[in-house]
């Protein structure tokens, strides 16, 4: 897709392509409301912008989209192709990494009541690993940060890659 495109989609059409980026409606329809942009830069400067202050409602909307880190997306589409891809580094880990994530992601979910979130793009399984243990020992508004700084640099990735 170009800029041009994505800047002549009815509201619905961009809203539903910016939606595949990161599931929080007030931030994609904030995004579509700034159209049109003269290049994809603007577009995902807009975008950073506009997620700077996210926080506990977005990162809970946005996380009801997301599979644990380690285990297959359910169902198709856009969102759930983006984490296969994002996650398929973690499916190939040896078995003792897989294992320590497994456990790392029940004791996360124990002590914040939510899945572990982490931009697996780019990242090793022994990485995803690493910040997962590092992050158990955060207290829960430092890691209501993080989640939304690591939800930040997914849509990012994920709203490139749409005019890749």
């Amino acid at each position: 897709m170009t800029i041009d495109e994505f800047n002549a989609l009815d509201g619905d059409g961009a809203t539903a392509l910016v939606l595949t980026a990161a599931a929080v409606p007030t931030w994609a329809s904030a995004v579509v409301a700034r159209r049109p942009y003269p290049d994809v830069a603007a577009l995902l400067a807009a975008a950073d912008s506009l997620a700077e202050h996210w926080a506990q409602p977005e990162v809970d909307a946005a996380l009801a989209d997301h599979p644990r880190i380690g285990e297959r997306p359910h169902g198709s589409g856009a969102a759930a192709d983006h984490s296969r891809r994002e996650q398929a580094a973690v499916g190939t880990a040896p078995d003792t990494v897989r294992e320590r994530v497994a456990t790392g992601n029940r004791a996360y979910e124990k002590r914040f009541g939510r899945i572990f979130l982490i931009r697996a793009a780019g990242r090793s399984p022994r990485e995803i690993l690493d910040e997962l243990e590092r992050r158990l020992t955060n207290d829960p508004a430092t890691e209501v940060a993080e989640v939304a700084d690591q939800l930040r640099e997914i849509a990012r990735l994920r709203l490139a890659g749409a005019f890749a």
